[in-house]
């Protein structure tokens, strides 16, 4: 073993070391207090809340991110390089700078307006799902233009020379093609919308049993010194997250072994 070797694996088992202890640190003080949260009302309500609204907020980004990643990929537009910087901007955007944009916008004439039309975002759950959504959109973009682009465009021009409009070419060959792509995208957004908590804070504040996510439950718990329901909270978003890796990586694991048994 070569001395670069070595010292790779040394470094590769410390950070490995220490993340352990960092989660076992969390876990351990947490267990003791995990039947109690899960009979607690509000932990329980958390939990639902961070269900519904990751999972509502993964789909806003699949019906807006598909198209706009699609036409960054495939289709002829003015200053494309500056649509997508301005579509991909928000990646390298603290979360709070996020919420406080949209704090902001719907604190404006335009979000009086749709609050009178019983569209109401700030200090509301709704306002979960648009921080989510603002955070994980151009995680979405970037992913899934990058499988178009590297997905083969030579399938679609030779089902257009035989009639088909670019509706049927999107529905028949390039989504079935982005599969494996779409759903382990989905997978990690919905894993990130979950633990999203930056943009939310600034956006709805942290309301007990109304805006109250997990994240924004540990939060809550830390900060009125309850750090053992607040380590239970933690271990409960472990599971959850840890769960969406495990489907993540067996998918991927799924799609290499399928490119190669058909490459052989």
């Amino acid at each position: 073993m070569s001395f670069f070797d070595g010292a790779s694996l040394c470094v590769a088992f410390l950070t490995v070391l220490f993340l352990t202890a960092s989660l076992g640190t969390i876990i351990v003080g947490g267990l003791p207090f995990l039947p109690g949260a899960l009979c607690s009302e509000e932990v329980l309500f958390s939990i639902r809340l961070s269900l519904v609204t990751s999972t509502v907020s993964t789909l806003l980004c699949f019906v807006v991110g598909i198209p706009c990643a699609y036409a960054l990929a495939r289709c002829r537009m003015p200053l494309r390089n500056v649509c997508r910087l301005v579509l991909e901007l928000p990646l390298s955007l603290p979360y709070l700078v996020l919420g406080l944009c949209l704090l902001m916008m719907f604190s404006s004439e335009a979000g009086r307006m749709l609050k009178n039309f019983g569209i109401r975002v700030i200090f509301e759950p709704a306002g979960i799902v648009m921080a989510q959504w603002i955070v994980n959109i151009p995680f979405v973009i970037r992913l899934m233009r990058t499988a178009l682009e590297e997905m083969d465009s030579r399938l679609e021009f030779i089902a257009g020379t035989l009639g088909a409009s670019r509706w049927q070419r999107f529905c028949t060959i390039t989504l079935p093609l982005c599969r494996n792509s779409i759903l382990m995208a989905a997978i990690l957004t919905w894993s990130r919308a979950i633990g999203e908590f930056g943009a939310t804070l600034m956006l709805v504040g942290v309301t007990r049993m109304k805006t109250e996510t997990l994240p924004a439950s540990i939060y809550l718990n830390i900060s009125t010194g309850d750090n053992g329901m607040a380590m239970a909270a933690a271990i409960i978003l472990l599971i959850i997250s840890g769960t969406a890796l495990l489907f993540s990586t067996l998918l991927q694991r799924r799609a290499a072994s399928r490119m190669e048994g058909s490459f052989w």
